[in-house]
């Protein structure tokens, strides 16, 4: 999902149609920063990755990696990606990849054992992927690409609350504080849930009015925030798992969907 959203970024942020070999540099320097990334947070949380169900056949957890060996790995390959983007000509994208990568590190990884903001905090760096390739793109920043990281940022609250309510009990056997764990009556995850979703659905349309994508992206938005908002509506007066895995779903159908018609009816 990084790559797309990324990729999606830089053909927004590309007059006419986008440079191949551009592309190409800043989408192989966000995988390299991005499986970095992904490995100094396994090497983070090997100890609670262990405790869970879901991650705990990851390589650390079983052994089949030393932790030290992840941890040169993860840094060799995020200094490779930044350096890489970089090296392209692409400064401002690096920057923001390095802004990435420290958020979800220093930040998000740390709090999520502490305070259920982790949610919040995560998506920040979630959400910044496109903005990178629209810099990469254009080598400025203007509202557009901070429309694009709104409507990632929205997305991800509803996304994860889902998530967060399906596996409760292995996030709380591992010490994890996302809302759905401390928040056990589910009331308040409910309202989370629909707020965001709320607040997306006029943010959604917003690449409409300032010119970045055409009518059809508008209807098209209208019609998934209402969908993704029903879902939320749902899980708020149920707050069952099946209600949670109905979310889930319409957040996996919401953004891929969003992501291909926003590109595809982009203005010129």
């Amino acid at each position: 999902m990084v790559l797309v959203t990324t990729a999606v970024g830089f053909h927004l942020g590309s007059a006419g149609g986008p440079l191949f070999l551009p592309l190409l540099y800043t989408l192989a320097g966000t995988a390299l920063a991005a499986g970095g990334t992904l490995a100094l947070n396994q090497y983070m949380e090997r100890d609670l990755d262990a405790r869970m169900d879901r991650t705990r056949r990851r390589p650390l957890p079983e052994g089949r990696v030393h932790p030290g060996e992840a941890l040169v790995l993860g840094c060799a390959l995020l200094v490779a990606g930044v350096a890489l983007l970089a090296r392209a000509g692409e400064p401002l994208a690096a920057a923001v990849t390095a802004a990435i990568a420290a958020t979800y590190l220093l930040l998000y990884t740390p709090l999520k054992r502490v305070s259920s903001l982790c949610s919040l905090v995560g998506a920040i760096p979630g959400a910044l992927p496109p903005v990178a390739g629209w810099a990469a793109a254009r080598g400025t920043l203007g509202p557009e690409p901070w429309i694009l990281f709104a409507i990632m940022f929205l997305w991800q609250i509803p996304h994860t609350l889902a998530i967060g309510r399906l596996y409760r009990d292995d996030y709380a056997r591992a010490g994890i504080r996302v809302l759905p764990v401390v928040d056990r009556d589910g009331r308040t995850t409910g309202v989370q849930a629909v707020t965001n979703c709320l607040a997306l659905l006029p943010v959604a349309i917003l690449p409409t009015l300032v010119g970045l994508a055409g009518a059809i992206y508008f209807l098209i938005a209208l019609v998934l925030g209402l969908a993704f908002l029903w879902s939320a509506v749902g899980l708020a007066r149920g707050g069952s798992t099946a209600d949670a895995r109905r979310l889930l779903f319409a957040s996996l159908v919401y953004l891929p969907v969003l992501l291909a018609v926003m590109a595809l009816d982009k203005l010129a």
